[in-house]
């Protein structure tokens, strides 16, 4: 007889099959989640923060390094990536959004390998893995970040590949897997300050308990001095404007787990949010009941790895260092999805199918959201794209005054020549307002800006005709005879209380 776990002497011709087939189902994972991710990268328009790392990966290296203290709130590791990324493709908006689609498939792929390690090759394990691919492979906040130019897929990939080498580290006594956890947690370190709230937990564990604790204290040490060497950046960038204006604490640590489940926006927000709860209660009751032992106390201690990240960023918010948000605790996330991992593909036969339901039902809610996102303009980020193709081509010098403020970035990567306004004033015939419309908030439709004042101050440029999409607004003003044009004047026709930008655009923009 061949003795359990061994492998049967047949030889290569017929392992070989087998072995490629158990990878069929891992493979049909990262397939799907690349469509998601890949096939609609550049449907949406830029926003805000993607046009400022459009503007800072156009400058020349050291230049863009140079500006970062003053124009960005991350570390470097990802704007040079993305300048690198930029140089091969170009800057179109799927280009531009290519490092994160690229970090966001390659973190389906660690997601199972964390989930195998969760069971331990005991058995149910593939099961766990399979789950923790399928559940990172379509989570709307994961699929989201995957198609926006920032720093935010990159820090998911690199805390998820620190967690699986620290699982690995506490199985296999090696030096060296401590040394590719402390590369793994300096690189998510220089990509996203939150990194330390996932890695702290795994340091202070390496710490008291890793066999090799001087060899630990070593790579915990490494990890150590790459913080300290960024903390100058860090404190440089403190000041520097952060978008969580007007927004409580205690709504944005409400908003935390429903953005986890659910994302930004999506259709039937109160259905979508009790079918995922109701999933995921389930994952948990089985993880509980389900799971045999040794696999329940893994998942519970790498989900709680994920927790303690999150309650630290809430300690650090309540005690005054506030920059929570949803989007900074993303590093957190993979963590927490391996976990209900395993309690969906709990093992236990009475409760197996009841597992493969609930994993199924959450994966559909989630699969329903990411369509419903990239099929529906109102789901999807501020249409700056179709502000700017309205806009079109002017025959003559105009002016425009954009609301808010910071969509000027946004403009300019669609609009190249785009100037400011000059404070003198130029004599001009006609001046356009621009606004678009604003997330409404869950389970409401976006918001059309609405002007604060439909007149210029002095009567000139007479009545606008105004134009409006279900995503942006517009206001025409046209005088026969050209008038001078000033900054000041001209802001009081806008579409928020915010001072907006004012700005000249030539024929040919």
């Amino acid at each position: 007889m061949t003795a359990p776990g061994a492998i049967p002497r047949r030889g290569p011709a017929r392992v070989r099959p087998a072995a490629s087939a158990a990878w069929l189902p891992l493979a049909a994972l990262v397939l799907i989640g690349a469509v998601l991710r890949f096939a609609t990268l550049g449907r949406q328009s830029l926003w805000f923060d993607e046009a400022a790392t459009w503007q800072l990966t156009q400058l020349p290296l050291g230049e863009m390094l140079r500006a970062l203290p003053d124009r960005e709130s991350n570390p470097p590791l990802f704007y040079l990536l993305e300048w690198l990324t930029t140089r091969a493709l170009g800057d179109s908006e799927a280009a531009l959004r290519a490092l994160s689609a690229c970090a966001g498939t390659a973190l389906i792929g660690v997601a199972y390998a964390i989930g195998a390690r969760i069971g331990a090759a005991r058995p149910g394990s593939r099961r766990i893995a399979l789950a923790a691919a399928a559940l990172a492979a379509v989570n709307p906040m994961l699929v989201w970040f995957s198609q926006e130019a920032r720093n935010y897929s990159l820090i998911a990939l690199l805390s998820a590949v620190a967690l699986l080498l620290f699982l690995h580290a506490l199985d296999d006594g090696r030096p060296a897997l401590l040394g590719w956890w402390a590369v793994a947690s300096a690189l998510a370190l220089c990509s996203h300050y939150f990194a330390a709230f996932v890695l702290a937990p795994q340091a202070a564990w390496l710490l008291w308990r890793h066999r090799r604790r001087a060899t630990a204290a070593g790579a915990v040490a490494a990890v150590t001095l790459v913080g300290a060497a960024l903390l100058p950046l860090l404190l440089a960038q403190r000041d520097n404007p952060y978008d969580i204006a007007g927004q409580s604490l205690g709504l944005r640590m409400l908003q935390v787990p429903k953005q986890f489940l659910l994302g930004y926006h999506g259709p039937l927000p109160l259905l979508c949010g009790v079918l995922g709860a109701g999933c995921l209660v389930c994952a948990v009751i089985l993880l509980v009941r389900g799971t045999e032992r040794q696999t329940r106390d893994r998942a519970l201690f790498v989900g709680g790895i994920g927790l303690v990240a999150v309650l630290l960023a809430f300690a650090g918010g309540l005690l005054g260092a506030d920059y929570l948000n949803a989007r900074n605790l993303i590093a957190a996330l993979p963590a927490l999805l391996a976990a209900l991992a395993a309690g969906f593909a709990a093992p236990r036969s009475r409760h197996a199918a009841v597992g493969t339901a609930a994993l199924a039902g959450l994966c559909a809610v989630s699969l329903a959201i990411v369509v419903a996102v990239a099929a529906d303009k109102t789901y999807q980020r501020a249409d700056w794209r179709g502000l700017a193709q309205a806009l079109g081509r002017p025959a003559e010098p105009r002016a425009l005054v954009v609301t808010p403020a910071n969509g000027e970035v946004v403009l300019r990567y669609y609009l190249r020549d785009l100037e400011t306004l000059p404070q003198d004033g130029v004599p001009l015939r006609d001046v356009v307002a621009a606004g678009v419309a604003e997330s409404g908030g869950p389970g409401h439709a976006p918001r059309l800006p609405q002007p604060t004042s439909s007149r210029y101050p002095d009567g000139a440029f007479g009545t606008p005709v105004a134009e409006h999409s279900d995503t942006w607004t517009l206001l025409r003003f046209h005088e026969q005879r050209p008038r001078l044009a000033q900054p000041w004047p001209l802001a009081a026709v806008r579409f928020s209380q915010e001072l907006p930008s004012v700005l000249l655009q030539r024929p040919g923009g």
